[in-house]
């Protein structure tokens, strides 16, 4: 699969969050343009808060950063241009997201 100028969708159930159109692909790390759909304002907060918690780097902001991102995964979706992925680690920040994927789960 090519990914530069490939769209991936983030979906809320049955809401669209946003739209991402890659401009870099360093693997295992892909990052583009994030375009807000109408179920964006709803996780907004989440992101900022997972990325400050990350930022953070000590182990109660690890465990804390755990607990937001798993709300992220609960609530969202991500698909690539072929469809649905299995497992993915996504951030948005104003308009770019950076995000990693995988076909099948990540091993916990």
């Amino acid at each position: 699969m090519g990914f530069d100028g490939g769209v991936w969708r983030v979906s809320g159930g049955d809401e669209p969050v946003g739209e991402i159109q890659i401009d870099e692909a360093d693997f295992p790390w892909l990052a583009g343009r994030f375009t807000p759909g109408p179920g964006y304002d709803a996780v907004r907060d989440l992101f900022a808060r997972e990325l400050a918690l990350l930022e953070r780097d000590d182990d109660e902001a690890l465990t804390a950063w755990e607990a937001a991102y798993e709300e992220i995964r609960s609530r969202l979706s991500l698909s690539s241009p072929d469809g649905p992925v299995a497992e993915f680690l996504l951030h948005i920040e104003g308009d770019r997201a950076w995000f990693r994927w995988s076909e099948e789960p990540f091993d916990e």
